[in-house]
């Protein structure tokens, strides 16, 4: 009935269709998604930007083309749940429709970005989504305690910009966003999921609008001792180079070119044209 949904409780993608995992006891974004298909959906898009690979979802519709799984996250190298390689690209009937860019620890917003331009905007156009679904996890923050990516607020904003973007390119607004994964709970949380809501309603909030005095407050009653943010950003430009296939390699643009190669030739794109 709504154009646009959020639930910033959801987002428990690595729970199983036979058991709970990582601190997931049902997958809320594959019963909803699936929802969505019995209900008449041809194509869903389902697009992960927690730092930790959407291991459930993709699972779930590995061999299903009609659900396209895209996860951007940490190594598996070096993070929980030890998947989402650039080689798992989908079932022997829907190849091409997993999407895997595992990023080195330490990337901030510049290579972040780079990666999600790089690929996801492609493989969705590819796939001419009806519904764009994302887990809009907040803990690729550079302070969350339990990984190790270094994006800002200012990152995960633009990121929740671009995925409207697309949302109103492709899909006529249609735009389900789950929260997910989050443990600097004062100093990070909150305010991302204020600007996920406030893009999602269509009045983006300027980075340097203050934080409310009542939640500092509260803050600092239930976190003593917690550095409390005064401001809706940390500060920190998230603009970023495009992607190029030539230049000198770094980690990231390695990353970007393995996934690339794996998946673009099974949508019918060229790994090495950066207009695709």
């Amino acid at each position: 009935q709504a154009r646009r949904a959020v639930n910033v409780a959801g987002g428990l993608h690595h729970a199983m269709a036979d058991r709970a995992a990582g601190f997931c006891v049902y997958n809320d974004p594959a019963v909803a998604i699936a929802r969505l298909l019995d209900l008449g959906a041809e194509r869903i898009a389902y697009v992960d930007v927690d730092v930790h690979h959407g291991d459930g979802v993709q699972q779930i519709f590995w061999d299903d083309p009609r659900v396209l799984t895209v996860s951007l996250h940490e190594t598996p190298l070096a993070l929980f749940p030890g998947t989402g390689f650039p080689d798992e690209t989908g079932g022997p009937n829907a190849a091409g429709t997993a999407v895997n860019v595992p990023l080195p620890p330490g990337v901030e917003d510049a290579g972040w970005q780079r990666a999600f331009h790089a690929v996801v905007p492609s493989v969705l156009r590819a796939f001419r989504p009806q519904v764009l679904f994302t887990q809009c996890g907040a803990d690729a923050h550079r302070v969350d305690p339990l990984a190790d990516l270094h994006l800002s607020v200012d990152g995960q904003r633009a990121t929740y910009l671009a995925l409207r973007a697309l949302a109103d390119e492709l899909c006529d607004g249609r735009w389900v966003a789950t929260g997910g994964g989050g443990y600097a709970l004062v100093e990070v949380v909150p305010r991302a999921w204020t600007h996920l809501l406030a893009v999602a309603t269509g009045a983006p909030l300027d980075p340097a609008t203050l934080t409310p005095p009542g939640w500092r407050d509260l803050a600092r009653a239930r976190r003593p001792g917690t550095d409390i943010p005064l401001r809706m950003t940390d500060d920190v430009d998230p603009s970023y180079e495009p992607w190029q296939p030539t230049g000198e390699p770094n980690p990231v643009d390695r990353a970007i070119a393995a996934t690339r190669k794996a998946v673009f030739p099974l949508l019918g794109l060229d790994p090495h044209d950066p207009r695709d």
